[in-house]
């Protein structure tokens, strides 16, 4: 059954709404360091304080907007989960990934570009992030099987990097995969939304479709 919100209650969230949609568009304009909570207010005909009803601070807005794009992502790479299994589960995550980044690349570097100066995202948006990478171990666990694991200096931090995949019991071959899917093609895509390939005359699409070829295929 629906939840059934109170007049008031609706009306919070219109509010809410369009102060993170002017949020956006000023991390459009200037970056998510320059967000600033009295430029919103002014724009909206708010005074200062009455803004700080719906949000207490710059970080409670910025937490707000890191969880939508989080959200955005998880729901993408839901989308995916009956392709798990092989190379094509794996496969269908990244085109997920790069279609997400490139629909709306100022969402993409909120959350993976330059960390915001003075901003620490709070325990629920890390489980968030763990939950996208805990979604690509187990593609990668499912293709790779338990196996010997990657060669040895990665196996001397594989206590670090499992702790990083948020308890993921993912033997080292997945983490390896998984690990060298996530660097490279962020690598990639952050080079290609930020628009450094522009005339530079070849497809990014196809440069993604190779790296992407060539990790599988290890």
């Amino acid at each position: 059954m629906a939840e059934t919100k109170t007049p008031r209650e609706r009306y919070r969230a219109q509010v809410r709404a369009e102060i993170k949609e002017h949020a956006w568009r000023q991390i459009a304009a200037a970056g998510a360091s320059a967000l600033s909570l009295n430029a919103i207010a002014k724009q909206m005909g708010l005074s200062g304080p009455a803004l700080y009803r719906y949000f207490a601070g710059r970080d409670e807005l910025i937490t707000e907007l890191v969880r939508d794009a989080y959200e955005s992502l998880a729901d993408r790479f839901r989308e995916t989960a009956g392709k798990a299994g092989s190379d094509a589960g794996v496969a269908a995550l990244a085109h997920a990934l790069r279609g997400w980044a490139l629909d709306d690349p100022h969402r993409y570097f909120l959350v993976f570009g330059t960390p915001v100066p003075g901003y620490h995202a709070p325990d629920d948006i890390t489980a968030i992030a763990s939950e996208i990478m805990g979604r690509l171990l187990d593609a990668c666990t499912a293709v790779t099987g338990t196996g010997d694991g990657p060669p040895a200096p990665f196996d001397t931090h594989i206590e670090a990097h499992r702790q990083w995949a948020a308890g993921h019991p993912a033997p080292p071959a997945a983490l390896h995969r998984a690990l060298s899917l996530w660097t490279r093609l962020h690598g990639v895509l952050s080079l290609e939304a930020a628009g450094h390939f522009t005339g530079m005359g070849f497809d990014p699409a196809r440069l993604f479709e190779a790296e992407l070829d060539d990790l599988l295929a290890r």
